[in-house]
């Protein structure tokens, strides 16, 4: 599969998700079979370009490539020069957010709500793919079914979009209205497959292997895109690139390499965020990690009240080197159809701060 020009190693896609997809995260699941990866959100606002938080996001140091970033917003001039910035610093692939559906954004009229301004829509597009083009960097778009029942218009904009000179395609398969609520439909993604010629992503829900060959399968989809899935379980893509290849499922993966692949994330994650910062948010992604696990919920009880780095470390080894005298795998994990509520880039504190008062 290609973008553009550009080679992807598989079909299967992690979702950009606000304060997940971090560079560390990112790389760790494309060392676990993921074939592409998408940045977390890049406000088009310039005057935040040097803080902090954006600063981490565009910092794509040691990351293999493509180098993608995802950038959101309401002004088709400032979107392309949010382009020109990010490629200016590595990125390879611009991603437009047209599918958070979260309402500080769409107050605004960015993400999913963009879907309701179909103009305004397409001359952010338009203006993206002229700012790339000089570069020969290919801009992609990600987007729900519509804004809502009633009114879901991906084909056309899809068509719209493909005319614009977008090189791939990602849908969620859900309305805009429904948010994360109830379940993905996949007739819409078949329908954007029959209507362009550039690659389309189906996205939403995607949570097993058996699932992803589902998917695939319904919408006729060049790729699917894992979500919230992946959070605690980044092995997922080799999972499902596994069941794909061979429809036969891997066996759980080791407590010993469980360990070493989350002791070496959070040296990664600390890194980049700094011992007051590293230490609380790592908590998430411990938690998501050992929640399925025989003492989990105790030890994450007590990991999320230590507030040093090296003392997490330490705790995070030893609740590993106990499981591992208990059991050589980890558990089978069911599919839970968990709900893939960071999806689609953001979550609602992340957009409050790019998006609506604070940006």
């Amino acid at each position: 599969m290609q973008i553009g020009s550009i080679a992807l190693d598989n079909r299967l896609f992690v979702a950009p998700m606000a304060g997940v997809t971090d560079r560390p995260f990112r790389m760790l699941c494309r060392r676990l079979g993921a074939g592409y990866a998408v940045s977390e959100m890049v406000t088009s606002r310039k005057e935040l370009w040097g803080s902090l938080k954006t600063s981490r996001r565009a910092n794509h140091e040691g990351e293999p490539g493509p180098i993608a970033v995802q950038i959101a917003g309401t002004d088709a001039a400032m979107m392309a020069e949010a382009a020109q910035y990010n490629i200016d610093r590595g990125a390879q692939i611009i991603d437009i957010n047209m599918g958070c559906p979260a309402k500080k954004v769409c107050n605004k009229w960015a993400g999913s709500a963009l879907m309701r301004d179909e103009p305004l829509a397409l001359e952010i597009a338009q203006a993206v793919v002229e700012a790339a083009a000089p570069h020969g960097v290919p801009v992609t778009l990600k987007m729900r079914t519509g804004w809502s029942h009633d009114h879901r218009n991906a084909v056309k904009l899809a068509r719209d979009f493909e005319a614009a000179g977008v090189q791939m395609l990602t849908v969620h398969g859900r309305t805009r209205e429904q948010g994360y609520k109830g379940h993905a439909e996949y007739d819409t993604i078949s329908a954007v497959k029959a209507a362009v010629r550039v690659p389309v992503v189906a996205n939403g829900d995607v949570t097993s292997p058996e699932k992803a060959r589902d998917v695939l399968a319904a919408t006729g989809a060049d790729a699917v895109m894992v979500g919230r899935a992946a959070q605690g379980r980044p092995w997922i893509f080799r999972e499902i690139g596994h069941f794909l290849a061979t429809g036969e499922h891997m066996a759980p993966p080791l407590v010993a390499e469980v360990r070493r692949l989350l002791l070496d994330h959070l040296h990664e994650h600390y890194a980049l965020y700094g011992d007051y910062s590293g230490v609380r948010t790592a908590r998430k992604h411990i938690g998501w990690y050992v929640r399925a696990l025989p003492g989990g919920e105790a030890f994450r009880d007590a990991m999320n009240r230590i507030e040093d780095c090296k003392a997490q470390w330490e705790a995070v080894a030893a609740f590993f080197d106990a499981l591992g005298e208990r059991m050589e795998r980890l558990p089978v994990q069911a599919d839970t159809a968990a709900d893939e509520s960071r999806e689609d880039d953001n979550n609602d504190g992340e957009l409050e701060e790019h998006c609506s008062s604070a940006a």
